[in-house]
């Protein structure tokens, strides 16, 4: 039972992250004018992937598959920021690092340390709570955060979407600018 509430626990921190990681780029977008690049929208749709796994979780009971599936796009989360970070190693002419470092490090560094940490994380909870969480309902108030959390995943997916429709539009992602306000 305590291995189960601390699991529910776990679940409602990684959304937690996630919203929160995820409100932060949207306040970089908007507030600061850094438009994401291509790769950064795909770690954004990665991060969503892992934060929705989470929401099902509430919403369906607990299991191995919906841990399976955030795993996945931790994992792809990792792999592409891991690809963005290595492009930026050295910028090629015009193709300086694109945004400002948060607490010295830039975006896509921390996307690859976000993704290493998820997995890391659902890890050590496969590891030392198995699937205890299967059969047991979570607390009322865990439940009720679950489902704020899960609604405010949701605003921000389909803010970020209207982000990308009118920064690129129909056609390839760009980075200078919204592409239906010009």
């Amino acid at each position: 039972m305590l291995s189960a509430r601390l699991d529910h626990l776990f679940q409602l921190g990684v959304l937690a992250v996630l919203v929160g990681v995820l409100s932060a780029a949207l306040v970089m977008q908007f507030a600061f004018g850094e438009l994401p690049c291509p790769l950064c929208l795909l770690e954004r749709v990665a991060m969503f992937g892992v934060g929705f796994a989470v929401v099902q979780n509430f919403r369906n009971g607990f299991n191995e598959r919906m841990t399976g599936l955030a795993l996945i796009f931790a994992v792809v989360l990792l792999v592409i920021a891991t690809r963005q970070s290595m492009l930026d190693i050295e910028p090629r002419p015009g193709h300086a690092y694109i945004g400002s470092a948060v607490l010295g490090l830039h975006m896509p560094v921390w996307a690859a340390v976000i993704g290493l940490v998820l997995i890391l994380a659902h890890a050590l909870k496969i590891t030392l709570l198995g699937a205890a969480a299967r059969d047991v309902a979570p607390l009322p108030l865990l439940a009720v955060a679950g489902r704020v959390l899960g609604l405010a995943l949701l605003a921000l997916c389909a803010i970020n979407f209207i982000a990308v429709l009118l920064q690129c539009g129909a056609g390839e992602c760009h980075t200078f600018g919204y592409r239906l306000l010009s």
